[in-house]
């Protein structure tokens, strides 16, 4: 372990140099020796790092955006005051103001000090070792070497839209109990009432039996049933990558804390649908994509599958590669076989949409319902109705306009098709959601 030399043996080195002009060579000669020594001494008096209590006290989870304490506890066996600093793994993304900490330890106590922690991005940080350097009596040398301390912590998606879908998850659970005289049909195995068939009606609904009997064509209702299916669908693509809401002036793109990538609000909506699902007695299982199969959570109507998705969720980052929707849809059929409300998360781009997930859908319509939620631009949507005065402007509202009409393209096909498609801005995904999974669950299209 070589000496670590500090900024006082610096600074007294710096005082001789200076006296060097003015007195003989062989006292500046007489002063460096002395200061090595010194030195020497001084570093080998200064405790070894190893042999030191050094303690971290972090949390094991945190969820983006909210306020952690990281604290670090250095104790002294020895009989004499000693200083120590310390440099954690702290990465910036974690928001701590410093890594770094410096104290001094009186004889035969401890010291304490401690930062903030504003976790910018989730995910899994590994805090694996400290560095100490611990100083001579003098203040000439040190020691440093780095001290294994294992820690975790797990930086969680924030579920923004917990309010708003705990206030629709009470309304649900009031017409559940009668609170309310509204009687809910559902998709059970229950018949509740034989009525005249709409065009609303799925044909499978159709009583030819009492069709027979009846100059109308009849069909049966169900009372609802508490052990549905919904699977999410999360695209961690590369089109799930890109930040939505960043505005740009010429070359410069203004970014802020509430614009976020699409996967981030795509999280928020899973939350919520979980909440909601599982809160009125659902199943609700995730399959997270990309080019292959990243995660997957099996069904599950406990209240604890919103904290087992959130774990799911935490560690998941778009890939910048081409979402394989084939793959994810195949994967949903072998494993989750039973009729099932898929919610496919992901960004109605023109091509993506057109050359592979329409189509995919043929591989899960036959059986599954499918509702497909999206987040769209508002900055894009400004774009198309702002005034044009430049070259730039004027291309760029072009640009806007086609998106936008390429997009009600590709959402009147999927509907074609026998999507539901749910497209929001952002901070609304979550609560349209909701609202498209309630009116299915009440509709008994399941």
């Amino acid at each position: 372990m070589l000496p670590v030399l500090t900024l006082r043996l610096a600074a007294v080195t710096a005082a001789g140099a200076l006296l060097a002009p003015v007195v003989a060579t062989r006292w500046v000669v007489l002063y460096n020796g002395v200061l090595g020594v010194a030195a020497i001494v001084d570093w080998l008096r200064a405790p070894r790092p190893e042999r030191l209590d050094v303690r971290r006290d972090a949390p094991d989870v945190l969820t983006r955006g909210s306020v952690g304490r990281v604290t670090w506890t250095v104790r002294n066996a020895t009989a004499r005051r000693l200083r120590v600093a310390l440099a954690d793994e702290l990465v910036d993304s974690l928001g701590a103001p410093t890594r770094r900490a410096t104290m001094t330890v009186p004889p035969r106590g401890r010291a304490h000090r401690s930062v903030e922690l504003r976790p910018q991005r989730r995910g899994r940080f590994v805090l694996a070792r400290v560095t100490v350097r611990s100083t001579g009596p003098w203040g000439l040398a040190a020691r440093q070497r780095w001290r294994p301390l294992p820690h975790v912590l797990t930086v969680y998606p924030p579920f923004r839209s917990r309010a708003q879908t705990e206030l629709r998850l009470r309304r649900a659970q009031q017409l559940q109990l009668g609170e309310r005289a509204v009687r809910i049909r559902g998709g059970g195995l229950d018949v509740d009432t034989l009525r005249e068939y709409t065009v609303d009606d799925e044909l499978r609904r159709i009583d030819w039996a009492a069709t027979a009997r009846s100059p109308q064509t009849i069909v049966r209702t169900y009372r609802a049933e508490r052990n549905q299916t919904v699977l999410l669908l999360v695209d961690c693509g590369r089109t799930m990558a890109a930040l939505v809401g960043a505005a740009t002036t010429g070359t410069r793109t203004t970014v802020s804390d509430e614009v976020l990538p699409r996967l981030e609000h795509a999280m928020d909506a899973a939350q919520a649908v979980t909440r909601l699902a599982t809160g009125l007695g659902d199943r609700v299982g995730m399959i997270a994509f990309a080019d292959r199969v990243l995660a997957t959570l099996p069904p599950r109507s406990q209240s604890d599958q919103l904290r087992r998705l959130t774990v799911e969720l935490a560690t998941i980052e778009p890939r910048l590669v081409e979402s394989d929707y084939r793959a994810a849809f195949a994967s949903a059929l072998g494993r989750f076989p039973r009729r099932a409300l898929l919610v496919v998360l992901t960004e109605l781009a023109n091509e993506a949409a057109t050359q592979t997930l329409l189509p995919a859908l043929g591989l899960v319509r036959r059986r599954h319902l499918v509702v497909i939620g999206a987040v769209r631009d508002p900055v894009v949507e400004g774009w198309r109705t702002q005034p044009a005065h430049t070259v730039e402007q004027t291309y760029r509202r072009a640009a806007a306009i086609r998106t936008f009409e390429q997009r009600a393209a590709t959402t009147t096909r999927l509907r074609a098709a026998g999507a539901t498609v749910v497209d929001a801005v952002p901070g609304g995904l979550a609560a349209a959601l909701s609202d498209a999974y309630l009116d299915t669950k009440a509709a008994g299209r399941l």
